[in-house]
């Protein structure tokens, strides 16, 4: 039963879907409503709260450009300053009262006789509106291994998505499962604390030197005070992301000598901090740099050479009530079990809930059966008034605040044709999906991702099907160009 309609869905109360609020109030709507299923804002910033948690790249980039913090404590910001900055930005643009929270969405149906949206909560409600929004982002969804016993453990087991601040780790046995980002942050905390820490690799990952220092006292005033200084700041740092991600990773056939300088300079980190060449040799990738999402750190490599520090390559066979049996039969006995194995991407995230269009098509099945797409990454075929956030080729750039920002533009552009003419639904046409498909196929010719070595790389990057469907293959420049200029007539206007 419908009991409430509003003109616009949020799903997700995160850094995306408060740019989406911010984006709807300029627009001059106001009766929306943001669902989201945490008990506060924030999205990946208030649920990941493990030691060691950081921005992984400079935070001057990682922040809107609309709305530029001169306080960030360091230019790795730590992760409690992510989430104050959201908790700001939100009061800010007072979108917090919009905010639902421990509100789970099931699902949305669109509604061809009312031309509506029909949203499912968790609870039995049912919710009306006009457009629908999915602010979700790419990592939502955490994930579990599947491993045999592994639920049977009867030691402590904390996935560093539900981290227990309380929980004592002084003098424990701890097996961490996974070396994606999360443990690159969190290896070197934990290992200051416990009597022994056997980490579990799987796929070995690219780490670089990280350049971090405090930003001090002086500098954070200038920037307040002189806007055009933090600009200055930002500059720099967002074109230097860039160059790194357009040379090294999207122009991999053009400039394959600069991606192996940056394969290189992880090689030569690795060789500072482990002497012992054995080790170094197992922390050592075997695909090219780039397949997956390089990381920072000065510490990483360094913890593996501690004497309560151990590195387990060969794969798991099964987890008993008291340990890790690795393929080879060694058991090491644990008693705390920490899964650092991040989110699920394709199978939970590609839709986060389910979505089903015009004619019933469900987005997620549709998708799988017809490859992944979305026309700028937002808008699919046989969805109206329907924007997804986190889609197919939105990613631009190597900050997530460049997608958002990008898509408000695409936001502005679309909805004020939509109020210009004042029509009542937009769908882009199935040509033009197509066209930008094609493009986007045709870029990542020349990324790492098809031209380079990424078979064994495990990359999220990486759909069940082996298309790099995630990133948006351009500049963040001509991303947001098309934001800005894309034809209208892309999409079905009534």
């Amino acid at each position: 039963m419908t009991s409430e309609r509003f003109d616009a869905v949020i799903v997700g109360a995160g850094f995306g879907g408060i740019g989406a609020a911010i984006q709807l109030k300029r627009l001059g709507y106001d009766n929306f409503v943001i669902l989201e299923r945490e008990d506060d804002l924030g999205g990946t910033w208030h649920v990941n709260r493990y030691p060691g948690l950081a921005v992984d790249i400079p935070s001057t980039t990682y922040s809107y450009w609309f709305e530029p913090n001169p306080n960030w404590s360091r230019l790795f910001a730590p992760g409690p300053e992510l989430k104050r900055y959201a908790d700001d930005v939100a009061d800010k643009y007072d979108v917090r009262r919009h905010m639902r929270f421990s509100t789970a969405v099931e699902g949305a149906r669109w509604d061809e006789e009312l031309g509506l949206w029909q949203v499912a909560l968790a609870g039995g409600q049912t919710l009306s509106a006009q457009f629908l929004i999915t602010a979700t982002g790419f990592l939502s969804q955490p994930y579990t291994p599947d491993i045999p016993g592994i639920a049977t453990f009867n030691g402590r087991t904390i996935h560093t998505t539900d981290w227990d601040a309380t929980y004592d780790f002084d003098g424990r046995r701890v097996g961490l499962i996974g070396t994606g980002a999360t443990a690159v942050q969190l290896v070197p905390e934990l290992a200051k604390r416990v009597a022994e820490l056997t980490v579990y690799q799987r796929t070995a990952i690219y780490v670089v030197p990280k350049v971090d220092f405090r930003i001090p006292g002086l500098l954070q005033r200038a920037f307040a005070r002189v806007p055009l200084v933090h600009r200055t700041f930002r500059y720099v740092t967002d074109n230097v992301l860039e160059l790194m991600l357009i040379s090294a990773v999207l122009h991999y056939r053009q400039f394959r000598r600069l991606n192996i300088a940056a394969a290189d300079l992880s090689k030569i980190h690795r060789f500072v901090s482990i002497r012992d060449k054995e080790l170094r040799q197992k922390l050592t990738p075997d695909y090219d740099f780039g397949c997956k999402r390089p990381t920072f750190s000065n510490t990483y490599y360094r913890t593996f050479t501690k004497p309560n520090v151990h590195l387990e390559t060969t794969g798991i066979e099964r987890i008993e009530p008291d340990g890790i049996v690795t393929a080879d039969g060694n058991k090491r006995q644990i008693d705390t079990l920490v899964l650092a194995t991040g989110f699920d991407l394709w199978d939970a995230n590609f839709p986060a809930i389910e979505v089903v269009g015009r004619e019933g098509r469900n987005l997620g099945k549709w998708w799988r059966e017809n490859r992944f797409q979305a026309y700028q990454g937002v808008s699919i075929p046989y969805f109206p008034n329907f924007l997804s956030l986190a889609g197919p080729y939105s990613y631009s750039g190597l900050s997530y605040f460049d997608t958002i920002e990008r898509e408000m533009r695409l936001m502005d552009r679309l909805f004020r044709e939509v109020q210009r003419r004042r029509a009542s639904t937009f769908e882009v046409t199935e040509e033009a999906n197509t066209r930008f498909l094609d493009r986007m196929t045709e870029l990542l010719d020349d990324s790492v991702f098809y031209g380079g070595s990424c078979a064994t790389s495990r990359s999220y990057y990486f759909n069940h099907s082996g298309e790099a469907t995630l990133l948006r293959p351009t500049s963040t420049h001509n991303a947001i160009e098309e934001a800005s200029t894309f034809p209208l007539s892309d999409y079905q206007i009534a």
